[in-house]
C-alpha cells in the first residue's frame, strides 16, 4: 500500500526533526523543507498529499507562500504557527488553509488533523494487507485467512501501528501512549494484556515478540 505523502516546511530544526519522526512511525512518507526556496524545490520534484507549512520563515511569509499555493493548487494544506490568537488563525482560514494548529502542539494532535485531512481529500485507504492479514481501516476489523479476529479497539490499534513498524521494537510506554493517548502511570499490566490476547488470536502465522536488547515489542511475520 502506498504511502501519503506530506511535505513539511520548518525552519527548526528540534521541531523539524520530531514531527518528522514521529510521521514516519505513522506510515507516512515526508519529506521536509527548511525555507520557502526548498519547498518549492520539494514541490517541483513530487506533489505530496498534504503540506503542514509554518507561518515564519527565514526567506518569506507562510502566509504568502500559501497565497502563492492556492493560485495553482488544493493540496490540503495544515498550518503551524505560533501565532495563535483568533485573528491569526481567520487570517490563515481565510487565505485559503485548510486547518491551523498554533505552538506549542501534542504530537497527536498533529497526527489527528494531517489524517483528518487526509480523509477528507479521499486519501486515507480503507484497507491494509500483511500477508494472510487484512485491516479493515474503517470498520476497525482484522482479518486472517478471511476470518474475522474480533479484536477490541485497543488489539486493533496496537496490531496495526506494530504492523505498520514491522521490524521495529517500542516499548510498553510508547505503545500506551500511542494507542491509549495519556502518559502510562503505574505498571504496564494493560499493554502486556493486550499483547497476550493478541497473540492468542494470531496463533503461529505472525509474532509479536519481547526484544529484550532493545526493550520492546516486536511484530514479525512468518506468512509472506
Amino acid at each position: 500500500m502506498p504511502k501519503a505523502r506530506l511535505l513539511l516546511i520548518e525552519d527548526n530544526p528540534r521541531i523539524q526533526l520530531a514531527n518528522k519522526d514521529m510521521l514516519e512511525l505513522l506510515g507516512y512518507q515526508v519529506a521536509i523543507a527548511m525555507n520557502l526556496a526548498e519547498a518549492r524545490m520539494s514541490l517541483s520534484k513530487q506533489v505530496p498529499d498534504v503540506v503542514v507549512l509554518d507561518i515564519m520563515l527565514p526567506d518569506g511569509s507562510g502566509l504568502d507562500f500559501l497565497r502563492e499555493l492556492r493560485q495553482y493548487t488544493d493540496l490540503p494544506i495544515l498550518m503551524l504557527t505560533a501565532l495563535g490568537t483568533t485573528e491569526d488563525t481567520v487570517r490563515g482560514l481565510s487565505l485559503g488553509a485548510d486547518d491551523y494548529l498554533a505552538k506549542p502542539y501534542d504530537y497527536r494532535v498533529l497526527a489527528a488533523r494531517v489524517e483528518a485531512l487526509l480523509r477528507r481529500a479521499g486519501k486515507v485507504p480503507e484497507t491494509l494487507t500483511k500477508g494472510a492479514l487484512q485491516f479493515d481501516l474503517l470498520a476497525n476489523q482484522v482479518f486472517l485467512n478471511g476470518k474475522d479476529l474480533l479484536l477490541t479497539k485497543k488489539e486493533f490499534a496496537v496490531l496495526l501501528f506494530l504492523v505498520k513498524n514491522e521490524g521495529r521494537a517500542f516499548s510498553s510506554k510508547h505503545l500506551y501512549e500511542t494507542v491509549w493517548k495519556q502518559s502510562m502511570v503505574g505498571d504496564d499490566g494493560a499493554v502486556k494484556n493486550t499483547v497476550y490476547r493478541l497473540r492468542k488470536k494470531l496463533g503461529a502465522f505472525f509474532s509479536i515478540q519481547y526484544d529484550t536488547n532493545e526493550e520492546g515489542y516486536i511484530f514479525e511475520s512468518f506468512s509472506d
